[in-house]
């Protein structure tokens, strides 16, 4: 119990920062209907679950050995970034809370909810070295246990996040939507701009 309490707090303080997937997550919290929010939740946690597993298992040390992997990850997971802002800016006005999903489709929804987790090339090396430094520490009981705990902390943050947030999102105003996927779309659009750039410095 005392390892998986371990994963579950190392799980919630690596979702809990705002970063890319709860960008993505209270959007859709807040635009969505109920079973379209707790769908595309369950995607966000699936993409975020097997990124978990990928790093914890070695995908950080595959990182590591490779810097010319760690400049692709940055420069592609930058334009990915660049262009999920983009199109967040894109679509804010079209949404109105209580109107039907016609903002992104569910193939669309399962497509952003990965590029969200895996498209996030600073999560993918940071989060990659995080979860294998834990990995090297641990017997392989423990292990199981340990990246058990980070997963149900996952599964807890994203589901009961959407669901609070969706159940009130009727007391916010449609304007206050409007601004917030905006804003919320900027701050993507610049986060992307400056791992591109820290992509292409690397480059140089």
């Amino acid at each position: 119990m005392l390892v998986i309490l371990k994963g579950l707090l190392i799980g919630f303080g690596f979702i809990a920062p705002i970063g890319m997937q709860n960008v993505f997550m209270f959007n859709n919290a807040l635009s969505n209907r109920f079973t379209k929010a707790v769908f595309v939740a369950a995607m966000i946690w699936i993409a975020d679950a097997s990124f978990a597993l990928s790093a914890f298992w070695g995908f950080g040390a595959l990182i590591m050995s490779a810097n010319w992997l760690k400049i692709t990850i940055m420069l592609v997971g930058g334009a990915l970034v660049i262009w999920i802002g983009i199109t967040i800016i894109k679509t804010a006005y079209q949404v109105k809370i209580g109107s039907p999903d016609k903002t992104l489709s569910f193939s669309k929804a399962i497509l952003t909810a990965f590029l969200v987790v895996w498209g996030n090339p600073q999560a993918i090396i940071d989060g990659a070295l995080m979860l294998g430094a834990f990995r090297s520490t641990l017997s392989i009981n423990d292990a199981f246990l340990f990246i058990f705990g980070v997963i149900l902390a996952s599964a807890l943050w994203f589901f009961s996040i959407t669901i609070i947030v969706n159940i009130l999102r009727h007391k916010i105003s449609n304007k206050i939507l409007i601004t917030v996927n905006f804003i919320s779309g900027m701050v993507v659009v610049i986060y992307g701009v400056y791992i591109f750039v820290h992509g292409l410095q690397q480059l140089i």
